[in-house]
């Protein structure tokens, strides 16, 4: 099973309504792009994270592991924006190179660190989202929305196929380690692009083979999943509402 799967079947939030999740982390989701604002994107940021470790039983070490990976990517996009190869030396820094200058300029680390805590906690309430809800909740929550059933049943084969592919690639590593296929760095090579072919050919043989199951289960486009209902509480939409009201009220004070 994947980490975030396990998390999430673990999680002390899994059995709250997966519809009062979904309005929570996508408004607070929506607030921190239409802001771009640092308060608004670390408010959300530190709720989200409290959320996730205190209230759903989330290891901090784990959480703070799956935001390293965004915030990695985000580190290294962020020096796209600050640093400039100009014949002008900003007010940040210059470094002289010949008659050009790498330079840098206050403004542009402002923004640069805006857009990084924006994307931040977009992607913590992203994570909220998918630590503490099921595939299927979600799936059933956006099936209530009236998402076209082409999207969710994609979705839906789409992380049914992660488990097989990944159950499949673990047999072949297991394999090859016990041949000694990954000893360096060429037979690692060599051996990465085989299973690669050999998980492409698998994929094929268990499409084919699914959809012969489902045709034979009279499969007429529509696939059906038993889903937990877990009612709402008013108690968790009263909390819901205070926190979106105060958040949007922050989002509308730093627009004017």
């Amino acid at each position: 099973m994947i980490t975030i799967d396990r998390l999430c079947y673990n999680s002390k939030l899994r059995y709250i309504n997966a519809g009062e999740k979904f309005a929570f982390a996508v408004l607070a989701l929506c607030a921190c792009v239409i802001s771009r604002s640092a308060v608004v994107s670390c408010f959300v940021l530190a709720v989200m994270g409290i959320l996730s470790v205190w209230k759903g039983g989330i290891p901090f070490s784990c959480y703070l592991r799956y935001l390293s990976v965004p915030l990695i990517f985000l580190l290294l996009s962020s020096l796209a924006i600050v640093v400039n190869v100009s014949r002008t030396p900003l007010d940040l820094f210059a470094v002289s190179i010949g008659g050009f200058y790498i330079t840098g300029s206050r403004a542009s680390l402002v923004y640069a660190s805006e857009l990084m805590l924006t994307a931040l906690s977009s992607v913590s309430c992203l994570y909220f989202l998918s630590f503490h809800t099921p595939v299927p909740d979600i799936l059933n929550v956006l099936r209530r929305l009236h998402c076209p059933k082409l999207i969710l049943e994609l979705m839906l084969l789409i992380y049914r196929f992660i488990f097989v592919l990944f159950e499949a690639a673990h047999s072949i590593r297991v394999s090859q380690n016990s041949r000694l296929g990954n000893r360096n760095y060429k037979t690692s090579v060599k051996s990465f692009s085989a299973m690669a072919s050999a998980l492409f050919i698998r994929a094929m043989k268990k499409s084919d083979a699914l959809y012969n199951a489902m045709e034979a289960r009279c499969y007429n486009g529509d696939i059906r999943v038993l889903n937990e209902n877990f009612p709402p509480r008013r108690r968790e939409i009263v909390w819901i509402c205070i926190f979106e009201a105060v958040l949007y009220g922050f989002v509308i004070i730093e627009k004017l």
